[in-house]
Formats: C-alpha cells, structure tokens, sequence
C-alpha cells in the first residue's frame, strides 16, 4: 500500500485588531497629541507616520493619531524628521 503524503495547511495570519478600539472597550480615552509614549511607538526611526496595515490601528483612529502626531510635531513634543548619522 502506498503512503500519502499529508501536506501542511495553510497557516491563516491573525487579523490586527485596533489598538484604540479595544482601549475604548475598557474605558480609557482615545488620542491625545500630549501622550508622546503612546504617540512615538506609531512613528518610524525616520519620523514618518506609520500606515495602517504596519500599525493595526483601524481608518478612524489612524486619522485621529495622525491630527494628533501632526499637533504634537508643531507643538515640538515630536520631531518631525527622524536621527540622522
């Protein structure tokens, strides 16, 4: 008898879930231009604003998070280019 070679299934990849819409679940406020921890972790090394596949945040939040970047750049609590050697 003849063995049949069993092949691996395909791996489904977890869907991202939005950051900020689990936060408002639980009660914490959205997105505020002065919170600069929370802000920096969707900003790249060169100082760009991270898309939404890369960050997993959903349409409505990713606009809110980028006001809030673009005020805080202004306000000079973030740079608006990254380190350069």
């Amino acid at each position: 008898m003849e063995e049949r070679k069993m092949r691996p299934r395909p791996r489904r990849s977890r869907r991202k879930v939005c950051k900020f819409c689990v936060e408002k679940a639980t009660g914490i406020t959205g997105i505020d231009y002065k919170d600069i921890k929370k802000l920096s972790s969707f900003i790249s090394e060169t100082g760009k604003i991270m898309p939404r596949r890369m960050s997993g945040v959903c349409a409505k939040h990713q606009r809110d998070l980028a006001v809030a970047i673009k005020r805080a750049r202004v306000m000079a609590l973030l740079p608006f280019a990254g380190e350069r050697f």
